[in-house]
C-alpha cells in the first residue's frame, strides 16, 4: 500500500489504481462486524433494502409483515461499536402502511426527500420521508416508473400524475423484476417466470428490442420449447453492472448468467450452481470501483461471492440463520447489507487481516531503510519528466 501512495504521490501512477486496489482489497476483506449492529424492527422476514445514492447515508427495508423502515448508517459517535439507527418507521400503526408484504423499496435517485414501495396488496405507494405519507401527486417533471406484475403486462407509470403512460406487452407468465440501465435512461430489461429476459426501448410503441438466449442463437442447443429462453425456469433476479455494459440474471435453475447488454450476447460466463430456491424477486448486487468487480448473490442462508467475469467462487458470507432474501452494496465504504428471512439486517465490512498489518509494518520498516535512494530515484524520474513537458511547451 505504501508503494502505491508513494507511486501517486510522485506521478508515477494513476490515481485511479490506486483506488480500484483498495477498493478491491476492502471487498476481499469483508467480514461479518461484530462492532456494527441494525436496529431490528421487523417481525417477519426482510425482502428488500436499498441505499440511497445522494448522500451514502440511509437505507430502506422493507418485510414480509408490510412495515417500511429508514436506518441511519452514520456512526456520530465515533467509537467502532455502534448500532444503525431506525430513523423512521412505516409501522402497523400507520394508516398509509401496506396491509401485505412490501416487495420492492427504492430510494429516488436524486433526492433522499421520496422513496417508492410496492406490495403484495397491488399497490405501489410514492412516499414524502419527512412526513412518511403517501403522496398522490409529485411536482416533478421527467420522472416515471416501471412495475411488474402478476400480469405479464409491464406499466409504465408518470410520478407527476401517477397515471399509467405506456403498456410494455411481450411476456407470457408475470413479471418477477425490472430494471432500468445505468446507462442509457431509456433501456429496460425485465425477468419473467416464463424463462425469459426482454431489454426495451421505452420510446418505441413496438415490442422489445430483443429477447435473451442462453444459446446464442444455436437451435441445436435448445429444444423447440426453450427458443429464446434465459434460463431453464424462472427468472428472479436481474442486476445491471455499474456502467450498465453487463447485465447479470438469476434463474431458478440454480444459475446465474452474464449477458452483454447491447448485443443481448450470453457471455458463456460458468458460476457453477447458484442455489435459488425463491419464488419471488431476488435482490443480488455488483460491486463498484473494484478490479475486477465482484456479484453478491444470495444463496441459502450465505451470501456467495463471486469474480464477475470469470466466475470463481471468492468465498461465502455466513451469518444469518435463515435464507437471505436481499444484498445492497454500499459503493462509498465497499461495505455489504444483507437482509432475510431471520428478520436481521447484517452488515459486512472490511477488515484488516493480522497477515495484512504483519505486512504494512514491514513495508514500513523497509520503507525506513530504502526511502533516501528510492525517492531520489522517483525525484530524477519525475524531475526528467517536468523538464521534457516544459521543453515541449517552450
Amino acid at each position: 500500500m505504501l508503494g502505491f501512495l508513494t507511486a501517486r504521490q510522485t506521478g508515477l501512477d494513476d490515481p485511479l489504481r490506486l483506488r480500484r486496489v483498495e477498493s478491491t482489497r476492502r471487498v476481499l476483506s469483508l467480514k461479518l462486524n461484530p462492532d456494527r449492529d441494525v436496529d431490528r424492527i421487523h417481525g417477519n422476514g426482510i425482502n428488500t433494502i436499498d441505499i440511497e445514492a445522494v448522500e451514502g447515508r440511509y437505507m430502506l427495508s422493507g418485510g414480509a409483515d408490510g412495515v417500511i423502515v429508514i436506518y441511519d448508517l452514520e456512526n456520530f459517535g465515533g467509537k467502532p461499536q455502534y448500532t444503525c439507527k431506525a430513523v423512521c418507521t412505516v409501522g402497523r400503526s400507520s394508516r398509509h402502511v401496506h396491509k401485505f408484504s412490501v416487495e420492492t423499496v427504492q430510494w429516488y435517485p436524486y433526492d433522499t426527500g421520496m422513496f417508492v414501495s410496492s406490495s403484495f396488496d397491488k399497490t405501489m405507494k410514492v412516499w414524502d420521508t419527512e412526513t412518511l405519507k403517501w403522496l398522490f401527486y409529485v411536482s416533478l417533471a421527467q420522472m416515471r416508473f416501471a412495475v411488474g406484475t402478476k400480469n405479464p403486462k409491464i406499466q409504465l407509470c408518470d410520478l407527476k400524475s401517477g397515471s399509467r403512460i405506456h403498456v410494455l406487452q411481450g411476456h407470457r407468465g408475470e413479471v418477477l423484476s425490472v430494471r432500468w440501465s445505468p446507462r442509457y435512461e431509456h433501456i429496460l430489461a425485465s425477468a419473467s417466470a416464463d424463462s425469459k429476459v426482454k431489454v426495451w426501448d421505452v420510446r418505441r410503441a413496438s415490442g422489445s428490442l430483443f429477447t435473451l438466449d442462453q444459446h446464442n442463437g444455436d437451435k441445436s442447443k435448445a429444444s423447440s420449447e426453450a427458443v429464446n429462453t434465459a434460463h431453464n425456469g424462472r427468472v428472479n433476479g436481474l442486476c445491471f453492472t455499474s456502467d450498465g455494459l453487463y447485465l447479470l440474471t438469476a434463474g431458478t435453475d440454480d444459475r446465474m448468467r452474464l449477458w452483454n447488454s447491447a448485443s443481448g450476447e450470453n457471455t458463456l460466463v460458468n458460476y457453477g450452481k447458484v442455489c435459488n430456491e425463491s419464488r419471488k424477486r431476488l435482490q443480488f448486487t455488483v460491486s463498484r470501483g473494484c478490479s475486477p468487480e465482484f456479484v453478491f448473490v444470495p444463496c441459502g442462508s450465505s451470501v456467495a461471492v463471486y469474480a464477475l467475469h470469470t466466475g470463481e467462487l471468492i468465498t461465502m458470507l455466513r451469518g444469518h440463520y435463515n435464507n437471505v432474501d436481499c444484498c445492497e452494496f454500499h459503493p462509498d465504504y465497499q461495505e455489504l447489507y444483507s437482509g432475510g428471512k431471520d428478520c436481521n439486517i447484517l452488515a459486512w465490512v472490511p477488515v484488516l487481516r493480522a497477515a495484512d498489518v504483519e505486512e504494512e509494518e514491514s513495508n514500513r520498516e523497509n520503507k525506513v531503510r530504502t526511502s533516501p535512494v528510492r525517492l531520489l530515484q522517483m525525484c530524477n524520474i519525475s524531475g526528467r519528466f517536468l523538464h521534457f513537458v516544459q521543453s515541449q511547451r517552450r
